[in-house]
């Protein structure tokens, strides 16, 4: 009798274990295919806002902000003279950049010291032999261009067929040697007058020059016979490369002209925005380039200014150069805030900011 007991114990037990497997399975299966339906649905919103309407927002709140820039940039523009003349006389007084902006044999003479503008407290003696790699004469003491053109590099140039507007200009400024040739050429043109250099494209892409220099030198070409500007004396590490820099430019008998930024003109520009409300730790290269046009020149257009990832009409995506998409080191740049200013002189007729096509009213 007691193994008959324990032998419907034992079945009832496997009973209630089978249902209560059974039971389980139903639940989860239940439970999970409440799920699934909803998933689908939001499957299928993400694919609608991937094609929204060119009026609809689809850059995660960017239209309020650009709605705000175009409203102030849709005004009709004219240039306004008094302004103009009164905020290039302000930073002429301050900043000096006629005489100043480059280091030449006669505002730094042997004997004298050059303190770094990013490192306050490094100071070099000019020896003679980093003399003679000074330019010998002023450059922009004793003209001004009427018509210059500012190129930044931001991606609303992609497309922009602004080519021929660039070009047209009497003196083009071109940042951080930016690929011109073929595909580009169309929206960014080629001239070019003046092109910077940052020590830290030479370092990556060139491995500081300290091997192979030819594929550097080759890639000058496009640029002709333009200045080449480098801040060579903003940081230590900046001066070996700069130099080779312009070693490499007359080893190898490219015709542009290797020229430094005066390390004391780069200071007071950067006092002088501060003045303006911009708190930057390091001024970007294409406000430094813009500040240096509005004492040079008498009508200032900039191209390729847009510090957002959406265009202003449409709101497509936009990568953040037109060659590339590597992102800018905010750490050291305030990019919308220089914008705004930049924006600002536009509205007040200092100088002239292009945004979208050219040639369109």
């Amino acid at each position: 009798m007691r193994g008959q007991h324990l032998k419907s114990l034992f079945s009832c037990t496997l009973t209630v274990l089978f249902l209560g497997t059974l039971l389980t399975t139903f639940i989860w299966y239940t439970s999970n295919d409440s799920h699934v339906e909803p998933h689908r649905v939001s499957t299928q919103k993400k694919t609608e806002k991937r094609a929204p309407s060119v009026s609809s927002d689809n850059c995660n709140g960017c239209s309020k902000v650009i709605d705000k820039v175009l409203e102030q940039y849709s005004q009709t523009w004219t240039k306004q003279e008094e302004n103009y003349k009164k905020f290039r006389s302000q930073l002429n007084a301050k900043c000096h950049g006629f005489n100043k902006a480059i280091v030449t044999q006669a505002n730094t003479p042997v004997g004298s010291k050059l303190v770094y503008d990013g490192e306050k407290k490094k100071v070099l003696q000019v020896t003679p032999e980093l003399f003679s790699t000074f330019a010998k004469a002023p450059l922009f003491s004793n003209k001004t261009w009427d018509t210059c053109a500012v190129v930044g590099n931001g991606g609303i140039l992609t497309n922009s067929s602004c080519g021929n507007t660039i070009d047209s200009a009497q003196f083009v400024i071109r940042c951080n040697l930016p690929p011109l040739e073929n595909e580009f050429r169309t929206h960014v043109g080629s001239k070019t007058d003046i092109v910077t250099a940052n020590p830290s494209i030479l370092l990556e892409k060139y491995g500081a020059l300290l091997g192979r220099r030819r594929p550097f030198a080759e890639s000058l070409k496009i640029y002709g016979n333009s200045m080449l500007l480098l801040p060579a004396f903003s940081f230590g590490h900046n001066t070996p490369v700069s130099l080779r820099a312009l070693y490499t430019v007359e080893d190898f008998g490219i015709p542009v002209r290797p020229i430094f930024f005066n390390p004391e003109y780069l200071h007071s520009l950067a006092s002088f925005w501060r003045s303006q409300g911009l708190r930057a730790v390091r001024l970007s290269t294409g406000i430094i380039m813009v500040s240096l046009a509005l004492e040079i020149c008498t009508n200032v257009h900039l191209y390729g200014f847009w510090p957002f990832s959406n265009h202003p009409h449409g709101f497509q995506p936009l990568t953040n150069h037109y060659y590339d998409d590597r992102q800018t080191k905010k750490k050291f740049h305030a990019m919308p805030v220089e914008f705004d200013l930049l924006l600002r002189l536009h509205s007040q007729g200092v100088l002239r900011l292009h945004l979208g096509q050219c040639g369109e009213k």
